[in-house]
């Protein structure tokens, strides 16, 4: 059913039609309306046959969860910036283990200097970790992917992030079409665990393995990975069929079978990217783009076969690797590995800056022109920049950067 909702909310009740019978809950901004919203479902009853836990720190929630899903219960938790890091060692363990764990990412930056607004740092620093990784563009495909992510990690016993931009789309009011119980339960089987704790049989998970195994088993874990990405377009068609819509899957293009500029994302900046795309053609620039959906696994054959065709790719990323630039680029460039074919990195959007059509627009007319940077920051204040360092260079005690700018950009003399 067609409703204007918030979209945690849109996520917490897809969730909760998903039937999970454990939900790990602490709060951190901007994911903490998704599990209030189903803990009030928990609490009113709509929810049914579900222990909603409430728990001490990020840590002890997929530590929790951990256990739970052991034990053979469908397992929820949600979390976000530092919380993705306080968990960390969790984070390993649970897709070391192969427990079918879901969790929501509510993307945030990473601090120091503290900021609660939107990059992707956080699920970015958790990409070796074993976890499948699937970003939502809208809304409605965040809570289309939650359904998804459940069957997805039973299928292969892997625990899935579903990764949705703070604030753009946690808080954001928009149409959602919520589906019924009834179409839920078709889609999804109840929960069958490939492995179990059972008092019956007793066994140790997670226990030592010496050199003569553990090459084998992360080995596995890489098979697993290498299945998922003929899994995830499976579902996606899946889905398609039983709801009526396209969601999730590897990577969607837009206007891209004739481009010779492509330009790749993940997340709610392809909207804004598609709109620029739309204004640049119809002035006679032959530009597309492409949306990644599945992070890890990283669909490289079918970024290659998606991309080929252009000259010119540009890569907008929301989170930088200091010292080396572009993640999402260098995976790219790597998937590219000997076509004939330029990959510039565009870093935007960190700690919440806004992405503009306007800055975009003159970013792809750049890379058109062969004139775009192998590494550009998107709205760079380079003044501040050049004082503070200017200000490093001059004094020893020079004081902490974040504060300096900050103080710069409230002077007056400072553009």
């Amino acid at each position: 059913m067609l409703r204007q909702i918030e979209g945690s909310r849109a996520v917490a009740e897809s969730v909760a039609l998903c039937r999970p019978e454990v939900i790990c809950a602490y709060p951190i901004t901007p994911q903490t309306h998704i599990v209030e919203g189903l803990g009030e479902m928990v609490k009113s009853g709509q929810l049914k046959g579900c222990d909603f836990i409430n728990v001490e720190s990020e840590f002890a929630a997929l530590s929790v969860a951990i256990g739970s899903s052991a034990a053979g219960a469908r397992s929820y938790t949600a979390t976000a910036s530092q919380g993705l890091l306080y968990m960390a060692e969790a984070v390993y363990n649970a897709s070391g283990l192969g427990l079918p764990i879901v969790m929501t990412i509510g993307n945030r930056a990473i601090g120091a200097p503290i900021n609660i607004w939107n990059d992707h740092s956080d699920s970015m620093s958790m990409r070796d970790a074993g976890w499948l990784q699937l970003h939502a563009e809208t809304n409605q495909e965040a809570a289309d992917l939650h359904i998804q992510a459940f069957k997805l990690a039973e299928e292969l016993s892997l625990p899935v992030m579903v990764c949705m931009d703070g604030f753009i789309l946690t808080h954001a009011y928009e149409r959602v079409d919520v589906p019924t119980q009834q179409q839920v339960d078709a889609f999804l089987p109840p929960f069958a665990p490939r492995q179990v704790l059972d008092p019956a049989a007793p066994l140790s998970i997670g226990a030592m393995v010496g050199p003569e195994a553990f090459m084998e088993v992360r080995y596995l874990d890489h098979q697993k990975q290498s299945q998922a990405l003929e899994l995830i377009p499976e579902l996606s068609r899946e889905f398609r069929d039983a709801f009526g819509r396209d969601s999730g899957g590897l990577l969607r293009g837009y206007r891209a079978t004739d481009a010779d500029t492509l330009v790749v994302a993940m997340g709610s900046v392809n909207g804004t990217i598609q709109e620029t795309v739309d204004q640049l053609r119809a002035e006679g620039m032959k530009i597309g783009s492409v949306s990644l959906c599945s992070y890890r696994p990283f669909p490289a054959e079918a970024l290659r076969r998606a991309l080929g065709c252009a000259s010119e790719i540009v890569v907008v990323e929301k989170c930088v690797a200091v010292g080396m630039g572009g993640i999402l680029s260098m995976e790219i460039r790597n998937a590219l590995s000997g076509l004939p074919l330029t990959v510039s990195t565009v870093v935007a959007g960190l700690g919440g800056r806004a992405i503009t059509q306007k800055a975009l627009r003159a970013v792809f007319q750049r890379a058109q022109f062969g004139q775009l940077q192998p590494l550009t920051f998107l709205g760079l204040n380079e003044n501040v920049v050049s004082r503070e360092l200017e200000r490093q260079r001059d004094r020893r005690h020079s004081g902490p950067p974040a504060e300096n700018i900050l103080r710069d950009l409230r002077s007056p003399v400072c553009p």
